[in-house]
């Protein structure tokens, strides 16, 4: 018999709507696996309290049609619930509670999940790998020497434990994309605006977007169309983006589905990074695309090559913004002691940062923006590698040096900010394992709204590449 625990999210979904299990079931096999096999440190707080009594209540429902009903996740550490643990893995706020649940879990407790904690985050959530003075290092599942990426590191680590079926992340330089292409899963960052709880509009920047990560492309599909659901009344961006093409306007349909022949293109011209970094792509990386390229052509896909627009001045336009974004934090001078340096750095380097400065960096974003748009418009779908590098040891980032710890950021994942400049969406996959069997992803990024395109394109690599396999195989029981 299946464990329930080896189910997919969707499969589990069936079944609770089918009352063959209950959420109460469900959340105390997940609670059970947490307390005994978080190894990778991915919880950062479980309230099993709340959850059995959340679980009790969807048992109770009389509607059992919520896209999620009856399903285990946890929260972000940086997305806050009245009521919990609200230090967004810093000194600065420890023990500080939630007064106020945020949208993105209301968005999914309306869809009838069932939260169980909070998932680890860097401090503040300002870097690509899972660590914080506070909580400690989130660690790529069986393998305790290597970082399991991030900023939702917490969440990736807990869905390739087998902790959780799905989990939300958010991303505003990579950070679903990377700890899902670290630990062997699938990652998708939509559209912004997509997702009205969490999308980037009416953000510094316009860069952080909610999204999701799983083992299957499915199950990545069933969770974004429950964060698309409404916070309040209708989305402005929700009649503009939802495609029509598809049956009833659903990532899942298209998802499940897996149809289409597609022009996908390489992306050739560097990185944005190469005027101030040494960007070297490994050969595991360039492994990875190699044998999507293939693949896609054995599916029968047209495939071709496009340029990367001029990105001259991206480097100092992209700190800029994540400067502007890091200046709403509320943190007064006197407390920044209590920063680890990456944070400081930011911070600090926030207070120089002029009006003029940042609107320059806006504007620079705004036309980068559109001539990205411009010249992906042919493609259906663009490929990159998801990571330069493959997952990283635990002493690689030079965590006492905030600046020195960015650059190094950086030379692991040069491909995935750009994309949150040019607001488009983007999914990683697990196309491809090393010769000592870890994990290395590809980037596919898409058209404005068009995630159901790159849904269906990782669909059909997913039914070619037993990706979900390899991470069952290695779970405990």
């Amino acid at each position: 018999m299946t464990a329930i625990h080896e189910l997919g999210a969707l499969e589990l979904w069936r079944l609770l709507h089918a009352r063959q299990l209950s959420a109460v079931e469900v959340a105390r096999h997940f609670l059970d696996r947490i307390e005994r096999l978080d190894e990778a440190n991915a919880f950062v707080h479980v309230d099993a309290e709340l959850a059995l009594a959340r679980a009790r209540e969807v048992d109770d429902a009389d509607d059992r049609t919520g896209l999620i009903h009856g399903l285990p996740f946890a929260d972000k550490a940086l997305s806050l619930r009245a009521g919990q643990p609200a230090d967004l893995g810093s000194r600065w706020r420890e023990g500080a509670i939630a007064d106020e649940t945020h949208p993105v879990p209301r968005v999914l407790d309306a869809a009838g999940g069932v939260v169980l904690g909070r998932t680890a985050a860097p401090e503040l959530g300002f870097a690509g790998y899972t660590r914080s003075a506070l909580h400690g290092t989130t660690t790529l599942p069986g393998r305790p020497d290597l970082h399991a990426g991030g900023s939702s590191g917490g969440a990736a680590a807990a869905v390739a434990q087998g902790l959780l079926p799905f989990a939300p992340g958010s991303d505003g330089g990579g950070s679903i994309r990377i700890p899902a292409a670290t630990c062997g899963l699938v990652g998708l960052k939509p559209t912004r605006g997509r997702i009205p709880a969490q999308g980037g509009t009416g953000t510094v920047g316009g860069l952080v977007t909610a999204g999701a990560i799983a083992r299957s492309v499915i199950d990545v599909a069933l969770l974004t169309d429950a964060l698309i659901g409404r916070v309040n009344g209708r989305s402005p961006y929700e009649l503009a983006l939802r495609p029509p093409e598809h049956d009833d306007g659903s990532l899942l349909a298209a998802a499940i589905r897996g149809e289409g022949r597609y022009r996908i293109a390489l992306m050739t011209g560097g990185t944005p990074w190469d005027s101030t970094d040494d960007i070297r792509i490994a050969p595991e990386a360039t492994a990875a695309v190699d044998e999507t390229v293939a693949l896609l052509e054995a599916l029968g896909h047209e495939v071709g090559e496009v340029r990367l627009p001029d990105a001259t001045g991206y480097p100092e336009a992209f700190t800029d913004l994540w400067r502007g974004g890091a200046a709403t934090i509320p943190i007064p001078v006197e407390e920044r002691h209590r920063l680890e340096p990456l944070a400081r750095w930011i911070i600090d380097s926030s207070d120089r940062l002029t009006a003029g400065g940042l609107a320059r960096a806006q504007l620079w974003a705004t036309d980068f923006e559109r001539r990205v748009i411009a010249a992906f418009a042919p493609w259906d779908a663009v490929l990159t590698p998801a990571t330069a590098l493959t997952p990283r040891p635990l002493d690689w980032y030079p965590v006492d040096d905030g600046e020195a710890d960015f650059r190094h950021q950086v030379l692991h994942t040069p491909h995935t900010s750009f994309v949150n400049v040019a607001g488009l969406p983007a999914i990683a996959l697990p196309v491809h394992r090393t010769a000592d069997a870890l994990p290395m992803g590809v980037q596919l990024i898409g058209r404005p709204g068009e995630e159901a395109t790159l849904l269906a394109i990782g669909r059909q690599l997913e039914r070619r590449i037993p990706w979900e396999r390899r991470i069952l195989d290695r779970l405990a029981p």
